[in-house]
């Protein structure tokens, strides 16, 4: 017996930015986490994927996915036909007043091209469906809450960071006042939005956690490299997408300011622009010691956790509020007992402990970040015994499971038969009361 078979379980369609992704491996998890569950879905994308892989997760999540009109001109007649059907809705007028009021304070083709989707969205969802599920509280949520408005559906988010920072308080205070429930994936993030919502009650922690069946067990012994062998250097292991809020000028400057006797080797996976990246570590004279590797998928990623000795990534706060919440890549690095350099910003401090698990630095700040990693170089027993308190510390604390169960219940279900998602699809639930 699955939930799609009991009373009072949602019928739900997930509304995303862009899928697949491989930059949003926390969505895939919990989406297959929903369908292992029993909870009927299925999946609605403002844009098509544009990444060349596709992590082997995704070739689990069999839900149907409709794609939006990604610009509203190049659909015409499909974005016609949505506002021909979404008007004659019983909540179509509340939709339109509730648009009107939010394009007087954001007068852009965005907000408008938020309407026109949400439009077929509410058109063309089938009639089963009981609640919209909105991941990111920016451009997905206001599609999700024009859509639900309009359909006159309950309607649920998860934020997670940048859509939380960047977004006016304005908008979030009103479409908080709108859902049902919301849930973060920090308890940073869960201080500042309660602060913004008339009932703090909505708001709650659901930290994304790792769904451990996909990791080794075990992690290879590791050399005990401490950087005074050219022939056998540390390799330092950054994951994470080329763009600002990453620091990843920070680490390189940092990288050139480590003796020259010290011998280390610096590994990068991750999309964006790198050129920029590979032209200042050429200009700080140690490209030769760089491998960019470009996007890969979790299984290539853990491997490459697997042969590190130590990871970094040097987050910071972007002028326009843009940063990270808890990088799932940082709980990875843990699970495979990575011992971490990072900063202190936004949610970091919930996983990383300084001096524990890791050592935390002061974002932008090139000279403690150098320090920081050349301690971690030369000490392979503070490295090794680090990565086990971090591994101890990410299934203690981080499991995917413990959270699923809560999204579970939010769905209406409570599992009663595993206490954790497994690589089947056969879960029993029981109606929520």
């Amino acid at each position: 017996m699955t939930s799609a078979n009991i009373a009072g379980v949602d019928h739900v369609a997930i509304v995303v930015k862009g899928y697949p992704r491989l930059s949003e491996t926390f969505i895939a998890q919990e989406i297959l986490g929903i369908q292992q569950a029993g909870i009927p879905y299925r999946i609605v994308s403002l844009r098509h994927p544009t990444d060349k892989k596709r992590h082997p997760i995704h070739g689990r999540i069999t839900g149907n996915v409709d794609y939006l009109p990604e610009y509203l001109h190049d659909e015409p007649l499909r974005v016609l036909a949505g506002w021909w059907k979404a008007r004659r809705m019983p909540g179509y007028r509340a939709a339109m007043a509730a648009w009107w009021r939010d394009f007087a304070r954001d007068k852009t083709r965005n907000r408008i091209r938020r309407l026109g989707q949400a439009m077929v969205m509410a058109a063309e969802l089938p009639a089963d469906i009981t609640r919209i599920y909105a991941h990111f509280l920016h451009t997905p949520a206001s599609v999700a809450r024009y859509g639900a408005m309009m359909r006159q559906l309950p309607w649920a988010c998860s934020a997670h960071a940048k859509d939380i920072y960047t977004s006016p308080d304005w908008e979030m205070r009103e479409k908080l006042a709108a859902m049902d429930w919301l849930v973060t994936c920090t308890r940073a993030n869960v201080d500042h939005l309660k602060a913004l919502a008339e009932d703090p009650a909505k708001v709650n922690l659901l930290y994304h956690g790792l769904d451990f069946s996909r990791f080794p067990e075990d992690w290879p012994e590791r050399p005990l490299r401490d950087g005074s062998n050219a022939n056998d250097p540390v390799i330092i292991l950054s994951v994470g997408r080329l763009v600002g809020k990453k620091g990843y000028d920070d680490l390189l400057r940092a990288l050139a300011k480590l003796p020259g006797n010290l011998h280390w080797r610096f590994v990068h996976i991750g999309g964006g622009k790198g050129e920029k990246y590979q032209a200042l570590a050429q200009e700080l004279g140690f490209a030769d010691k760089c491998d960019w590797q470009g996007p890969q998928d979790q299984a290539e990623v853990i491997a490459a956790c697997q042969k590190a000795d130590l990871f970094v990534l040097a987050s910071r706060i972007e002028k326009d509020g843009d940063r990270d919440g808890l990088p799932n890549v940082l709980m990875e690095a843990q699970l495979c007992g990575l011992a971490a350099v990072s900063t202190r910003i936004s949610a970091i401090p919930e996983l990383i402990r300084d001096g524990v698990n890791g050592l935390l630095v002061p974002q932008r700040d090139e000279n403690a970040l150098a320090v920081a990693l050349q301690d971690m170089i030369c000490d392979p027993a503070k490295r090794i015994a680090m990565g086990q308190a971090g591994n101890d510390i990410v299934r203690r604390d981080f499991s995917f499971h413990a959270g699923m169960r809560e999204l579970g219940r939010r769905f209406g279900i409570v599992t009663v038969e595993s206490p954790e998602i497994t690589g089947t699809d056969n879960i029993t639930a029981t109606r929520q009361e």
